[in-house]
């Protein structure tokens, strides 16, 4: 399975494609692939404009799933969502590619955007029949009922290592058809090694969770609840 990320920070932070790929494989799915068009603070207007790049990838790379994350900080207003999303989403079932779109989550301190970016993507989802990972609202509901979970990076945007989990698990459930109870005895795993000893380089921004150890009971808390939302 070949899968091309297209997007910003919240895409390639902590390598959370990577993420994904290792779930995949370590829980006995489809070899997975994964290429990134990803770029610090672009907006999928940005994307489009850098039109070969993407269609380049889509025509020749074979790509079976194109998943496609909007700016989320800010978020874009939905009448400019919208239009560019559509059009990447046509350029994908053109060439035989499944267009995802990856809904992202708000900052910490400012929660109740979060209802934009879910009603934004909802609707686009079901106008196009597209394939929605509802990431921000997973997010949404382990910040309401786990508060010990912290899934934001410390500057209260990006992904913690336990962010950047509940995003790869869900694209693994939505994407891979993965059961994510598959995971709950694996997640201690996910963040080591591959850095230190470079198997396959990884970019880790938070260094802190270089070689770190995800504990197994917020792992099972976080697949739970993407079963409960899915």
């Amino acid at each position: 399975m070949k899968v091309l990320f297209i997007g910003n920070s919240h895409t390639y932070f902590n390598d959370m494609p990577h993420l994904f790929s290792d779930m995949c494989r370590k829980a006995g799915e489809a070899e997975t692939d994964v290429t990134m068009i990803a770029y610090s603070g672009r907006t999928l207007a940005w994307h489009e404009k850098e039109y070969f790049s993407v269609r380049f990838n889509l025509l020749y790379g074979n790509y079976d799933y194109c998943v496609i994350q909007q700016a989320a900080h800010p978020f874009p207003p939905e009448e400019e969502t919208i239009p560019h999303a559509e059009r990447l989403i046509k350029l994908c079932k053109s060439v035989g590619t499944a267009p995802v779109l990856y809904m992202t989550w708000a900052e910490k301190e400012k929660p109740e955007n979060q209802r934009n970016m879910i009603d934004t993507y909802t609707k686009l989802a079901n106008e196009t029949g597209t394939l929605l990972a509802p990431i921000g609202r997973i997010w949404a509901k382990i910040r309401e009922r786990y508060p010990d979970i912290e899934l934001y990076y410390r500057d209260g945007q990006h992904a913690s290592v336990y962010g950047d989990y509940l995003i790869a698990a869900t694209f693994f459930a939505v994407i891979a058809k993965g059961d994510v109870s598959k995971l709950d005895d694996m997640a201690l795993d996910f963040t080591k090694g591959m850095v230190l000893d470079f198997e396959k380089p990884r970019v880790i921004e938070d260094k802190e969770s270089i070689g770190c150890r995800l504990e197994e009971e917020k792992c099972r808390r976080i697949n739970r609840t993407i079963k409960e939302i899915l």
